[in-house]
């Protein structure tokens, strides 16, 4: 038994020191777990707390300039446009041009049979001969009773009926005449004639059509354009109405021909608000030598208006409008919103020109948040102008470091 007692004792003593090994390992393995959660807890309550704060971008206010641009939709007309109808009643002859056709002023563009008005005018010439017939008797008979009056063979008031007699019937030769020429004027109508050099923009008849006369009643039979020239008509605004005046340039632009500008100016303006658009209708007049704009088109105008160079201009997409108004958010040196009242002077569709409200050293959130508030911590993002002043500031710190290493 003596000699088993040496081997039980160092069983038992390698025991105790693998237990002992074996919970200070455990030990540490629970400490570096509450360690590691620990960690964990603060990172992640780190970040929770970052993404609390809202990140906004800012922009500083830009100046209007002395010059501003509005651009507006338009719509391009012939400077000079006519209606042709037929002044008298057949059927149509011939027509001599067709759309697309320049023509010359007093070309004939069309001819119209007139039976009618040929048996009218027949009628009236011989009306005409009758009268002249009678007017010349009448007036032959009034001279021969002036050289019986000296002999007394008639009385002067004999004498005086038949001169009446004659001039009566030389009014009715003067009246017959006029119906002639009145017919000869209306057979001239039957041959149609453009009244000024231009274009044949429509044509709506064809030979042998039934040609009514009028004017205005019925489909026109031609449409002359002179489209050397055209007038572009805008509707201004209201607001802008005072800031436009005759000669104002402005620039055109067309979807058929893109990239491509024309040079404008303001002819005249209706001088009233329409009472349907709240617009005052202005006129401009754009060269058309190339034929490069079409009348009756689309056209997007560009006017330059006068600007004021002390006010502020933000996007529209930096306003808040609510039920206290319209605001701006403005971020603060403690990194906290500030809303603004603020006031539009004009509206230019990519920006918004203010009136009043803002100060030019104000940081204006470009895109605020809905629920935004008045004293809410927010972070400010790095623009990428700024991370480029930074990495250019960097620069010479770093070639400064290299040379040191160098040497």
């Amino acid at each position: 038994m003596s000699s088993e007692s040496p081997d039980n004792g160092v069983s038992r003593r390698t025991l105790y020191v693998a237990g002992a090994g074996i919970f200070v390992i455990a030990l540490i393995i629970v400490i570096a777990g509450v360690a590691m959660r620990t960690g964990d807890a603060a990172v992640l309550r780190e970040r929770a707390d970052k993404q609390a704060v809202q990140t906004v971008t800012v922009i500083a206010p830009g100046k209007a300039g002395a010059t501003t641009t509005l651009d507006l939709p338009g719509r391009l007309e012939a400077y000079t446009r006519a209606s042709i109808y037929a002044r008298v009643s057949g059927y149509l002859k011939s027509w001599k041009v067709d759309i697309g056709t320049p023509v010359k002023v007093g070309q004939l563009l069309a001819e119209i049979e007139t039976p009618d008005l040929d048996q009218q005018l027949l009628q009236a010439r011989a009306d005409l001969a009758s009268a002249q017939a009678n007017a010349a008797l009448a007036g032959s008979t009034a001279k021969r009773w002036q050289t019986l009056v000296g002999s007394d063979s008639v009385s002067r008031q004999e004498v005086e009926e038949k001169v009446g007699d004659f001039t009566t019937k030389q009014s009715i030769v003067n009246a017959a005449q006029a119906n002639v020429d009145r017919f000869l004027a209306m057979k001239s109508f039957a041959r149609i004639v453009a009244p000024f050099s231009g274009v044949v923009t429509a044509r709506s008849t064809d030979v042998g059509a039934l040609i009514n006369a009028g004017g205005g009643t019925g489909p026109e039979l031609f449409v002359i354009s002179d489209t050397r020239k055209l007038r572009v008509y805008v509707s201004v605004p209201q607001n802008y109405v005072a800031l436009i005046k005759r000669g104002t340039a402005a620039r055109l632009s067309v979807p058929e021909n893109p990239g491509k500008f024309y040079a404008a100016a303001v002819e005249s303006s209706s001088q009233a608000i329409n009472i349907a658009s709240g617009g005052m209708l202005i006129q401009l007049a754009v060269d058309n030598t190339n034929a490069d704009l079409l009348p009756g088109g689309f056209a997007n105008v560009s006017l330059d208006l006068p600007g004021s160079t002390e006010a502020l201009s933000i996007p529209p997409s930096a306003l808040i409008f609510d039920k206290a108004g319209l605001r701006v958010a403005t971020v603060g040196p403690d990194s906290k919103v500030t809303l603004k009242t603020v006031t539009i002077a004009r509206d230019f569709g990519k920006f918004i020109e203010l009136a009043s409200g803002l100060a030019a050293s104000d940081r204006v959130i470009e895109n605020p948040a809905d629920g935004i508030m008045n004293g809410e911590l927010v972070r400010v993002a790095a623009t990428a102008e700024a991370k480029a002043v930074d990495a250019k500031a960097a620069l010479p710190e770093a070639s400064g470091s290299d040379e040191r290493g160098k040497k």
